[in-house]
């Protein structure tokens, strides 16, 4: 599956921040950008979709940066694919040209309807806080397999 990548860093922006501001602090966006290899000022625009989605909150001052606005427990990645591209769980509509047919119809019921009905259950049900453990487990798994010759 192909995303943009103003999902794909909107996630590892809101999973940075999770990470990082885990003790109360703050996480500014130019710790995010180097840490993710992002460019800050691409991140800037997507920290600001993130901030009107109601998923950060941004502090001002020297020790500003941004924090979670509530608990990645209480963030759901159905929630965060929809305020940074809403095409992502959009339901597959048929179209009603020339090319409409009952094979495309049935391909559309049969395939790619339950396609998207299984992501955005998944979604719905995985939050940021799940994700993290995953990546976490995920991480771990990954120094388990080193081979030395």
């Amino acid at each position: 599956m192909k995303v943009s990548t103003r999902v794909e860093y909107g996630l590892l922006a809101l999973t940075d921040i999770a990470i990082h501001s885990e003790k109360g602090g703050t996480v500014s966006s130019a710790e995010i950008a180097e840490r993710q290899g992002i460019s800050q000022k691409y991140l800037e625009q997507i920290m600001l979709g993130l901030r009107q989605g109601g998923f950060v909150k941004g502090m001002k001052g020297s020790r500003g940066g941004y924090q979670l606005a509530r608990s990645a427990e209480k963030i759901y990645l159905s929630e965060i694919l929809n305020a940074l591209d809403n095409s992502i769980l959009a339901d597959n509509l048929s179209s009603d040209d020339e090319q409409s047919n009952e094979l495309r119809e049935t391909l559309n019921s049969c395939l790619w309807d339950k396609m998207g009905g299984y992501m955005r259950r998944f979604t719905e049900q995985m939050s940021l806080a799940d994700l993290i453990r995953e990546c976490k487990n995920d991480g771990e798994n990954r120094k388990n397999y080193m081979y030395y010759i």
